[in-house]
Parts: structure tokens; sequence; C-alpha cells
């Protein structure tokens, strides 16, 4: 497993967002205690992406790394929820 931060446009770290990588291929973005998004390794061509039913739009900070995370508006993450595309899941060990 392995764990860093997020960087900044200037390369500096930014505290309490952090990408990981499992064991499995699996990669993740947490944010502060809450996993966020989980990208499922390639397994015969399938590639799924998961987000926390809870946490994924928990708050503006959140909002702002997981689209530099995803690569996409938090509009375009909706769109894909309503298809399907991303599937909404508990992430985290447990829901309060």
């Amino acid at each position: 497993m392995k764990v860093e931060n997020m960087t900044s446009n200037k390369g500096n770290k930014i505290a309490n967002q952090f990408i990981i990588w499992d064991d499995y291929e699996n990669v993740y973005f947490q944010s502060y205690d809450s996993i966020i998004v989980k990208i499922g390794n390639k397994t015969m061509g399938r590639n799924p992406i998961y987000l926390d039913q809870k946490y994924w739009d928990y708050s503006v900070t959140t909002g702002k790394y997981r689209n530099i995370f995803l690569n996409e508006t938090k509009k375009e993450t909706e769109k894909k929820i309503a298809n399907g595309t991303y599937v909404l899941k508990n992430l985290n060990w447990s829901n309060e």
C-alpha cells in the first residue's frame, strides 16, 4: 500500500487530501478521515468507480479535491452517478 498527499499546482503537499494505492491495483481518494472515491482495478476490461454514498459531496473542500482527482466538474460527476457510470457505495468502515 502506498499513500501520498495530493499536491498543488505549485508542487506543495495539500494537507488532509490523500491518494492511496493498494496491493490490488485499486486507487482511492481520501479527504481527511473518509474515503471518497475508489477506482477499482482493471479486470476483464472493466474499471469500476465507486463514490462513498455519504461523503462524496460532504463539503466544498471535499468537492474541490474530488473534482481534481476525477478530473471533472461536480455536474459531470452527478451525471455519471445518474447514468450508472459511478456507483454510490459505503466505502468507509462506519457510516455514522
